[in-house]
């Protein structure tokens, strides 16, 4: 055992033994590395060994980022102001396809690179990128098929992440509409096209990034190919993510198209498995959400994306009490802060039902709301990466967060209610160093090469956005 491969902590936050699900924090924990960058051992109530790294303050492990668009990042904060007498979803899709038309290669990976080091910084160590933006600017393909896969990719391995990439299966405007808009060229694809992106994808032997695939929405795939999409990968260890009634007016347009609600209709297909994940599922009824359920699948929620586009919210206490796998991601990078994606998964629910603490379950022992959305959270990130071990625990990989127990809101806070202060105290960075299998990539809340990310992203948003 090196010097290098064992880290020790005051206190982390590890899964309960005593039931499925939750976690606790635990005193004095040894977390041994392997030579593959995962935990070989995760013991409590430990001395120090000798050589060990002492990890700086309380460790939690690192979330999962379950759905990004990263080049959404060139675009967050540059469409709240109202150009017309009406602004919702969709006028705001509009306004962001002209970046989508824009952005070059080498500007997309300057601009992830920059998201996915803040990401680190916000305490996500794996990020899940709904990836749509593949062809040249004209439409055609570049001469490399996977130009903008590998900008992703590049971009991971420079902030340090991990990365699911997840093609996306994108073919038509709308139910009614058999073609893409002119303003969507850059999104086509097949099945034969998204398949040999997630190919190429695992063919990079990045030891950080995995693949899978995904479906655009019901409104943007023929329904026989999401269901050869499906047949061909049937058996493989990748997740399959799907946007799914997000908007009202989608849900509206599948029921006039096809009978059928969005979830109801992937439930009536019998699609759905536990590799799916539904993005959003805002407008979800509790008979789908049970369906859901039964199936395996699970849900990703995006509130601070979902609140800044006027989608609505979801019903989290019945997602939460049927058992569903639950995700959050950042998905148009309005926020990149696990923190406060939390924080408002319970806080849109208390203005609409005038309670607080709603995702708390006093009586199933779990009456902290932080430490049941976080544990939630943790497990489906997990889930929605496509990994069968995720947090503080033997076989996972070595991702950890390490509190700064001087940042406003966590300091002074007792120990058991760390977890509480953190979601819905604490407004600054609160994350001191950040490890990603077994490799510190954030030292004193900053990333080695920040700056120098920061300026290639200066640049491109410079180029993205001229005077």
């Amino acid at each position: 055992m090196s010097d290098r491969t064992s880290l020790w902590a005051p206190q982390a936050w590890l899964p309960h033994d005593d039931r499925a699900g939750g976690g606790r924090w635990a005193e004095a924990v040894l977390l041994r590395v392997d030579a593959t960058g995962h935990w070989a051992e995760v013991r409590e109530r430990t001395t120090p060994p000798d050589g060990a790294t002492h990890l700086p303050g309380p460790v939690l492990p690192g979330l999962v980022d379950a759905h990004s668009h990263a080049f959404q990042r060139a675009f967050a904060g540059l469409a709240e102001r109202r150009l017309s007498a009406h602004d919702d979803f969709w006028s705001w899709r509009d306004r962001m396809y002209a970046v989508a038309l824009r952005i070059t290669p080498p500007q997309l990976r300057a601009v992830a690179a920059q998201l996915y080091a803040e990401l680190l910084a916000g305490g996500y160590t794996q990020v899940c990128e709904f990836h749509y933006l593949h062809h040249a600017a004209d439409g055609r393909p570049h001469d490399d098929p996977f130009a903008m896969g590998l900008a992703l990719a590049g971009a991971a391995a420079e902030a340090g992440i991990g990365l699911t990439l997840l093609p996306v299966l994108y073919q038509r405007a709308g139910f009614t509409q058999p073609q893409l808009r002119d303003d969507q060229r850059r999104f086509a694809t097949d099945v034969k096209t998204v398949l040999a992106l997630r190919d190429a994808a695992r063919e990079l032997r990045q030891p950080l990034v995995n693949a899978g695939v995904a479906i655009h929405s019901l409104r943007a795939a023929l329904p026989e190919d999401i269901h050869a999409l499906r047949g061909h990968v049937a058996g493989d260890p990748g997740p399959l993510h799907v946007h799914v009634a997000e908007q009202t007016g989608e849900v509206d347009d599948c029921v006039a198209a096809t009978g059928a609600r969005p979830i109801e209709w992937l439930l009536r297909e019998k699609l759905l498995d536990r590799r799916w994940q539904l993005v959003h599922a805002t407008h979800a009824t509790p008979a789908e959400i049970d369906g859901v359920a039964a199936s395996g699948a699970g849900v990703v929620i995006c509130p601070t994306t979902e609140a800044n586009l006027g989608d609505g919210l979801p019903d989290l206490p019945r997602w939460l009490d049927t058992g569903v796998p639950l995700a959050i991601g950042s998905d148009s990078q309005v926020c990149r802060s696990m923190i406060e994606e939390l924080r408002w998964l319970d806080y849109g629910q208390r203005l609409v039902r005038r309670q607080r603490n709603v995702a708390a379950d006093p009586a199933r022992d779990e009456g902290s709301t932080a430490a049941r959305l976080f544990a939630r959270a943790l497990a489906g990130g997990g889930h929605a990466a496509g990994f069968e071990r995720w947090g503080l625990v033997e076989g996972a990989r070595a991702d950890l967060l390490v509190l700064d127990a001087r940042a406003p809101g966590l300091l002074g806070a007792p120990d058991a209610l760390r977890l509480d202060a953190l979601v819905f105290a604490t407004d600054a960075p609160a994350f001191t160093e950040v490890w990603v299998a077994g490799r510190r990539v954030l030292a004193g809340g900053r990333h080695p090469d920040g700056d120098a990310i920061a300026s290639r992203f200066a640049d491109a948003m410079a180029a993205l956005w001229p005077a």
